[in-house]
């Protein structure tokens, strides 16, 4: 198998930018791919503010700067992924469209390439059958804020290959990131653990046994999180922790998964969190305000 050293990312969002970032500063060439050009041009945009911030802190130099900058270029087609060694996933938490995806993308990459997902929650194994290399296909699940979490989850499909596996381990380890080596079961280790406490703290304010601003302050507080869990479902956003909450009741069929009712209904009222400006705060004024 040959080493990696063009990645392409497809999705432009807030994890694959990300992945760019911290892929092109580790000295990798990156193709960021997405539906349009107007979405590439704000994750570059993107991209070059927080690599400025890291120089501010003096946490990079001005020239790893410029030099990680000129190795991303963008594609708002798959057919610009056909010449890279890795492709990471970083489609909407929704299985149909992610298996749209790979077998589009099977069609254009080369017959060694790797496949891999940065899904959060969602089967390894049964993405990996939905393409024509399920022992090149691997969850490498990246933590949001990618440049600044440190850890990334590796998960194995039942097909996912020793090769796959070692080429993948290696190429994280580039990244300078920590890997935590997971099982294919739902939501895998870090949200298997996260998100029920976070859809618990939902279930603790339907039941009014505390507002927002109480419980927040209770785990920051009392808990020493750094963020309140309310908070972090925001930035999260509340689809997604819908949708592994559905993952993790659907796949493991034990009613401690159920969503609350209160999840299920700021996310059919749009009301997503951050991306939205509103989910649990309200976002549109100069600070944020709770909702509840």
């Amino acid at each position: 198998m040959t080493a990696i050293k063009t990645v392409g990312v497809i999705g432009s969002g807030q994890m694959g930018n990300g992945i760019a970032h911290v892929a092109a500063l580790a000295g990798f060439h990156v193709i960021l791919n997405d539906v349009s050009e107007d979405r590439l041009k704000s994750a570059m945009a993107t991209i070059n503010g927080n690599l400025s911030r890291q120089v501010a802190r003096k946490t990079i130099t001005e020239d790893a700067h410029k030099k990680a900058l000129a190795r991303i270029s963008s594609s708002d087609t798959l057919d610009g992924l056909a010449a890279c060694d890795l492709v990471i996933e970083t489609a909407v938490e929704k299985e149909d469209i992610k298996r749209k995806i790979f077998h589009d993308l099977c069609a254009v990459l080369k017959p060694e390439a790797i496949i891999a997902s940065n899904s959060s929650s969602i089967s390894i194994t049964r993405l990996a059958a939905s393409t024509d290399r399920p022992e090149r296909f691997i969850g490498i699940h990246f933590m949001n804020p990618v440049p600044v979490m440190e850890l990334v989850e590796l998960i194995r499909g039942i097909a996912t290959d020793d090769k796959t596996f070692d080429a993948a381990r290696t190429f994280v380890t580039k990244l300078g990131k920590q890997i935590a080596v997971s099982e294919d079961f739902p939501a895998f280790i870090v949200n298997r653990i996260l998100l029920p406490m976070i859809n618990e703290a939902i279930y603790t304010l339907y039941e009014g046994v505390g507002n927002v601003e109480a419980i927040d302050a209770a785990m920051k507080l009392g808990a020493h999180h750094p963020m309140g869990p309310l908070e972090l479902a925001d930035f999260i956003g509340l689809d997604t922790c819908l949708s592994i909450m559905q993952v993790l009741h659907e796949g493991l069929a034990d009613s401690k998964y159920r969503p609350c009712p209160l999840l299920v209904k700021y996310v059919e009222a749009g009301w997503l969190g951050r991306k939205s400006q509103r989910g649990f705060y309200d976002y549109r004024g100069d600070k944020p305000v709770p909702t509840r």
